[in-house]
């Protein structure tokens, strides 16, 4: 694949500030642990039901790390301004922020296609006029076919505003 058409498919967005409530997991499946809780807390209220207006975003915390298959993974929400915290739900307050965005869809494996991507869009911010942005790095979820193993995901790059 050419660098034009590689280029094609990262577009620049700027996320809005947003109320979000915050899971977290931690272990071997922690995308997994932190979904339940996320979908036991959202689903009741109806969050579910309209992802346009409540998108959701995940992102690895703490990364994995070399030897060990246990990691976090927390998801964020956005939901109406006056929810509250509410047992192993937090609220945060994301300030939003630009993005490089590139499409991800996973059909082989996670552990080779998501990094694979992420490389690929830090490799087109290190050869763009775009500086590193300090705001959380974001995965959002977009499709499932087979949960853990073929869905697919926009991955966000922070991007430092000039």
């Amino acid at each position: 694949m050419g660098p034009s058409e590689e280029t094609q498919e990262i577009r620049i967005v700027t996320l809005p500030p947003m109320r979000m409530v915050s899971v977290h997991g931690f272990g071997e499946g922690p995308e997994l642990l932190a979904w339940e809780k996320l979908a036991a807390w959202a689903g009741p209220k109806g969050y579910l039901d309209d992802r346009e207006a409540h998108p959701i975003f995940g992102f690895n915390n703490p990364n994995p790390s070399p030897g060990s298959p246990n990691y976090g993974y927390e998801f964020w929400m956005k939901v109406d301004p006056a929810e509250a915290p509410e047992g192993d739900v937090r609220v945060v307050d994301f300030n939003g922020g630009l993005y490089a965005v590139l499409r991800c869809t996973v059909r082989d494996g996670p552990d080779t296609e998501i990094p694979e991507a992420w490389q690929r869009l830090v490799m087109w911010r290190e050869q763009s006029n775009y500086r590193r942005g300090t705001h959380q790095w974001l995965e959002e979820p977009l499709a499932v076919e087979t949960p853990g193993e073929h869905f697919t995901l926009d991955l966000y790059l922070p991007l430092a505003d000039s």
